[in-house]
């Protein structure tokens, strides 16, 4: 096998910032509305129905319907980010560092080889309905190129890491679209559902926010989701982060 090209600096900084990018990229799609006064659900709705008035009951429950699918996609986003997180662990997931020492052929792992990103492209796919025509773009056009950007510099390292054994994985399961059957046997692996819904609760928060959003129309209720979703990683994250600087200190003092 030829020697794979290292993961690149520019590559190493945009994994250890991903959430936050991820968070622009949403914010700036959002923030277009100042701009592009249009809704991306109610601009889907007058394709089909040009004369539609929101303000009344018809209109009204035909956005709330619409917004209810985008309400299913977060929940997908939620659910299948914390299946995959079940068989890692949540310090890994959230960490910021690449962690290609072990190659998990697990839950969703036999059916698409990055579970964790479609889950971001599922979230971005359900935020875009609530977004204008503009931010839907940015949103999900940007989740995409990130995703992407990511995938590249994590199998690379993966590929580093496994050889043989990552490239057979690679050519069997689907990178972002997942199978319908799985492409590769079980691992064993033992999902650990406990921690995998702690690490993944911001993610619960966005869906539980466009769950309200459908039910009341009102983008206050997506807001606060968002915010006590945002709010809550960062304590996880921070809480993970000092509970991985003890083990080191830990393992540094320990006998030898």
């Amino acid at each position: 096998m030829p020697d794979t090209p290292p993961v690149r600096a520019s590559t190493t900084r945009v994994f250890r910032y991903r959430f936050w990018i991820f968070g622009l990229i949403f914010w700036g799609g959002f923030g277009l509305s100042a701009f592009d006064h249009a809704n991306t659900g109610e601009a889907l709705i007058r394709l089909v129905s040009p004369d539609i008035d929101f303000d009344l009951p018809n209109g009204r429950l035909a956005l709330q319907l619409l917004f209810g699918v985008a309400a299913l996609l977060t929940i997908a986003a939620a659910a299948v980010r914390t299946w995959a997180t079940a068989y890692i662990r949540t310090d890994v997931v959230h960490d910021t560092q690449v962690h290609a020492d072990r190659l998990v052929a697990d839950g969703p792992y036999r059916y698409v080889r990055n579970p964790l990103y479609l889950g971001g492209l599922l979230l971005a796919l359900g935020f875009a309905i609530f977004a204008s025509p503009l931010g839907a773009v940015v949103i999900v056009g940007g989740i995409l190129v990130l995703e992407l950007t990511l995938i590249r510099g994590e199998e690379r390292q993966l590929l580093r890491t496994h050889g043989l054994s990552f490239i057979e994985y690679r050519q069997a399961v689907p990178a972002l679209w997942p199978a319908l059957t799985p492409r590769v046997p079980a691992g064993g692996g033992v999902p650990r559902w406990p921690q995998a819904f702690v690490g993944e609760a911001f993610f619960w928060a966005f869906a539980a926010g466009s769950v309200a959003l459908a039910i009341t129309l009102e983008a206050k209720a997506l807001l606060w989701g968002s915010g006590i979703g945002i709010a809550f990683h960062i304590i996880v994250v921070g809480w993970l982060n000092r509970r991985a600087r003890e083990r080191q200190a830990a393992a540094l003092l320990a006998p030898r």
